[in-house]
């Protein structure tokens, strides 16, 4: 078996981040392959290799498999430790990432993920308050039910991949998610596959500058870790 994933810039693609987390938390040998984002728009570059001229993209022989929800179903099918053994836990983190795969629409566009900097909010939404009220719950609510210190349990899964991508955010944004979200927050920057995507990012000289704008829409940069272009 072997997998090639297809991602794109470690500052920015939060997207990417999802699989890539997982894979490397649960030991899933892989080729790990970057394309850089040229522009907000990269779709007619990305369609090279990629149905939906999105990342991620997961290549397995000859097999195309598309969407980080898509890829971590995939995966499923083939090794443990994607979803909690506990059926209880299993079903709620299920529903949490299919949560987080279709909504906080507002967290996504008013915060968005810059791994390398530290960011003063100039302004937010009801939306995006509404969007972090509803995460604190769901994190307090899994590590609660399932006794931690992951989201759906003792073992880190799916659910906690697909959130990791807010814990950039919190960090980075200055975001309240109350005392036991904050806990988590520190537990998954701390993970070691966290930190082995933090120093790609931070390593990183490349900016792109429709990102770098959503990032000055909402805030004002505060400090800058990543290397010098």
């Amino acid at each position: 078996m072997a997998y090639t994933l297809v991602t794109a810039n470690r500052n920015y693609s939060s997207w990417s981040l999802r699989p890539w987390l997982l894979m490397r938390a649960l030991g899933i040998a892989f080729e790990d392959r970057v394309e850089p984002f040229v522009s907000l728009d990269n779709h007619a570059a990305f369609r090279a290799f990629s149905p939906t001229g999105q990342v991620p993209v997961l290549l397995d022989g000859e097999r195309t498999v598309w969407d980080s929800l898509g890829i971590v179903m995939y995966l499923a099918e083939r090794h443990a430790g994607v979803w909690p053994a506990d059926a209880s836990a299993r079903a709620w983190a299920m529903c949490a990432v299919a949560e987080m795969h279709g909504g906080f629409g507002a967290l996504r566009r008013e915060r968005t993920m810059t791994v390398g900097q530290r960011v003063t909010p100039t302004r937010g939404s009801d939306a995006l308050a509404r969007d972090m009220a509803r995460i604190a719950e769901l994190w307090a609510e899994g590590l609660a039910r399932f006794g931690g210190p992951w989201l759906a349990g003792a073992a880190f899964g799916a659910v906690d991949a697909f959130y990791a991508p807010v814990a950039f955010r919190v960090r980075g944004w200055g975001i309240d998610v109350g005392a036991t979200g904050a806990r988590w927050v520190e537990a998954v920057l701390a993970h070691p596959a966290m930190v082995e995507w933090e120093r790609a990012a931070l390593a990183e000289t490349f900016r792109e500058d429709g990102h770098e704008a959503e990032v000055a829409a909402y805030g004002t940069v505060t400090r800058d870790d990543r290397a010098i272009m």
